[in-house]
């Protein structure tokens, strides 16, 4: 087989949300499209055919913004979310979230995976970034002054910088420095109910983990993308029931706030844990799942790996080498330790019953009644650590 051989400021590996925003980023702070190589195993349909929803903070919808990426057109634009309703099933206690209190137009959105893929690699093309589709990375070798990576189809390129974007779910991952396992599995849908809220999002804890509604409106009539976190054998249980007696379930476990369930779409399921590490070396970076892959209660994710990759461009852009990953390291360190310890915190606490419980339930109804406390919560989950100025091009009050 014939070798190939290329030269890059920047190799990104995994373009999903979080190496394909890093792109563009890197593109919008100055580096020639040419000189950014992104690599991946999965051909773009495949990505952008990819079903499932996901939570954009306030604060992952103005970086996309700024490199014209927003999804706010298609077949499943993101859908707003002006309230979040937080509760303990079988508790007193609830906190309630408003978008009114912080002078903003919506504290979230609630989007498909393949929409923000689809716009993000019309950025990426649009910025003439290299991209490399299907392929995957069969080795790299650092030397003092760049990296060499070996594609599985022979080509090699060089870069000064390499980063990590190839996330995955838990299951599927090797075990990194900081790993639990939750004893989860994730059960995802789409549901309609009878009395909606609209661009009302929920999240209630219930003995076995968090069970989270999030308001999105599409073609498919469906009002809530459904992330319920049960026992592993649980969430066998519920793939496999007949529609009416799963939204029996659902109906029994979240309650009437919102009249019945009426309907359900097609269910799948994930493991759900924390493994994270913030790998890196003179000239490798990881980012987003590949650094850190977190429980799904609150929805941070992939809000953290979108700040990384908003990080890492800026500081890549001005010294990409060793600099650039080194100060990358610093910046990210607090927003990424404070995300990390809070999922962590809350996947665990509110699992299982007794007198903790209520307690817990009625911390919800001190941080109702607390506001310094609410908008402390709310400024972490839509902005990160440090409020956002570190990171965002800019921010509206």
């Amino acid at each position: 087989m014939e070798q190939h051989h290329d030269t890059y400021d920047v190799a990104i590996c995994g373009a999903g949300p979080v190496g394909l925003a890093l792109a563009a980023l890197l593109a919008r702070r100055g580096i020639e499209g040419r000189r950014i190589a992104l690599i991946d195993a999965r051909a773009l349909g495949q990505s952008i055919s990819d079903p499932r929803s996901i939570a954009l903070a306030w604060g992952s919808r103005m970086l996309l913004e700024e490199v014209g990426a927003w999804p706010a057109s298609g077949h499943f634009p993101a859908t707003p979310i002006h309230s979040i309703h937080v509760s303990r099933r079988g508790h007193l206690g609830r906190s309630l979230m408003d978008r009114d209190e912080h002078g903003l137009d919506a504290l979230g959105y609630v989007t498909r995976y393949g929409e923000v893929v689809d716009a993000l690699a019309r950025a990426v093309d649009r910025a003439g970034v290299e991209v490399i589709r299907p392929a995957r990375v069969a080795s790299l070798d650092e030397s003092s002054d760049h990296v060499t990576l070996t594609l599985d189809d022979g080509r090699t390129l060089t870069a000064q910088v390499a980063v990590g974007a190839e996330g995955g779910v838990f299951g599927q991952q090797e075990d990194k420095a900081k790993t639990r396992d939750y004893g989860q599995s994730a059960v995802i849908a789409r549901v309609s109910c009878s009395n909606p809220i609209p661009h009302r999002a929920f999240e209630r804890f219930t003995d076995e983990g968090p069970l989270a509604l999030l308001p999105q409106d599409g073609a498919d009539g469906h009002q809530y993308a459904l992330v319920w976190c049960v026992k592993p054998e649980r969430a066998s249980a519920l793939q496999a029931m007949e529609e009416e007696r799963f939204l029996l379930e659902l109906n029994e476990a979240f309650g009437g706030r919102l009249g019945r369930f009426t309907k359900v779409s097609p269910r799948a399921s994930y493991p759900l844990g924390l493994n994270a590490e913030a790998h890196a070396s003179t000239r490798t970076v990881a980012i987003g799942n590949a650094a850190q892959t977190l429980h799904p209660v609150a929805g941070q994710g992939l809000n953290l790996g979108l700040r990384d990759a908003a990080v890492l461009a800026r500081l890549l852009a001005r010294c990409p080498g060793p600099e650039g990953i080194g100060r990358f390291l610093d910046e990210r360190a607090q927003d990424r330790k404070l995300t990390i310890a809070l999922t962590d915190a809350m996947a665990r606490a509110f699992v299982g019953s007794g007198p903790l419980q209520t307690v817990l339930g009625l911390g919800l109804a001190t941080l109702d009644a607390v506001k310094p406390a609410r908008t402390l919560l709310a400024e972490v989950m839509m902005y990160g650590r440090r409020g956002g100025s570190s990171f965002l091009p800019h921010r509206q009050a």
